[in-house]
């Protein structure tokens, strides 16, 4: 198959190491010439994904068109405040039901909307799909053992893309639920940001267990407000990629939470990270989501007010830790 991967991040470069070792024909772009310069010099990613050597026969370009006309499947994996960006420049080559399998993770902070709804906007002769779970770049390209699922209205797409990806080490499995998924990988973020937050002042285990416990719920209630379904939180694109985005070290997020728990700004934090911070994007958005469907979210509420309204991490805590006392799940009750 003919695949162009729209973005030369990390995780575009682990994708296209899979995706060629796979046996398909890969075709990278980039807007920053610096960097297609550099993969075509070295077949290596040195300052984002060092170590991962890509195949002789990929391709890199920083002309859109030619890592769009004639492939048969698209990879979305830019940044997600550049999505709508991307979706714009590619939408006059994308063909009649090309198909564009979205791998980046956000919410537009302006309008609310998913990245696949984003591009399906901007590009709606196209077919959209998803594909999310925890999977880090550094670990792909190292070829460690990792899972993840596919996300398609369509059964076929959603099996086309499993084939497409699947390998020895890396499991694909499908789902219909495109936006539990999108809305589990996004909201994660957030969740992780209060992880390393909480990490940065020192806090243990089992203030760490408890965010990611109480997150996910605030994720499960918000998502299935919104149409997603209760399994797909629990699952991968669940609780499985917040727990790896609360825990691990190769986390810009957990990263940059770590930092401003330290004492740093957010803009600091990001800085310091060098790369994008997903979550600070999402945040203002989980906030906007959870007052329009009325859902209590107040790890996101705390998480916003830390990055935007001065709030300190050791006031927020006391403000988690300090609300009305109330039973764990609101489904259970005493006979």
């Amino acid at each position: 198959m003919k695949i162009g991967v729209l973005g030369a991040g990390s995780w575009g470069i682990a994708l296209t190491e899979l995706l060629s070792g796979n046996g398909h024909k890969v075709t990278v772009w980039s807007i920053d010439e610096a960097e297609i310069a550099m993969l075509r010099e070295h077949r290596e990613h040195k300052m984002k994904l060092p170590g991962v050597i890509l195949k002789e026969d990929v391709l890199y370009t920083t002309k859109v068109e030619e890592a769009v006309l004639d492939a048969e499947m698209l990879v979305m994996v830019v940044p997600s405040p550049f999505i709508r960006s991307t979706a714009k420049t590619i939408a006059p080559f994308v063909k009649e039901n090309q198909l564009i399998v979205n791998v980046s993770k956000g919410i537009e902070e302006d309008t609310l909307m998913t990245l696949t709804e984003i591009i399906s906007e901007e590009v709606p002769i196209a077919r959209v799909a998803v594909l999310s779970g925890p999977s880090h770049a550094e670990e792909v390209g190292k070829h460690i053992p990792t899972t993840v699922v596919a996300g398609s209205t369509d059964k076929e797409i959603a099996s086309l893309i499993q084939d497409t990806f699947m390998s020895d080490y890396f499991r694909v499995y499908t789902s219909p639920d495109v936006i539990g998924i999108e809305l589990g990988g996004a909201l994660k973020n957030v969740i992780a940001l209060a992880a390393g937050i909480a990490d940065g002042l020192g806090c243990g285990d089992n203030t760490k267990a408890a965010l990611i416990t109480r997150g996910i719920t605030e994720i499960t209630r918000l998502g299935v407000a919104m149409g997603g379904k209760i399994e797909t939180f629990a699952g991968l694109s669940g609780i499985g990629d917040l727990i790896v985005t609360c825990a691990s070290k190769h986390s810009r997020n957990r990263n940059a939470g770590y930092l401003i728990g330290q004492g740093k700004t957010y803009k600091e934090a990001m800085e310091e990270v060098k790369m994008v911070v997903e979550g600070v994007y999402s945040a203002k958005a989980a906030m906007a989501l959870s007052k329009k469907y009325g859902i209590d979210m107040p790890i996101v509420e705390c998480v916003n007010k830390m990055l935007f309204e001065d709030l300190t991490a050791t006031e927020a805590m006391k403000i988690l830790l300090g609300r009305d006392k109330t039973k764990e799940a609101e489904s259970l009750s005493w006979n």
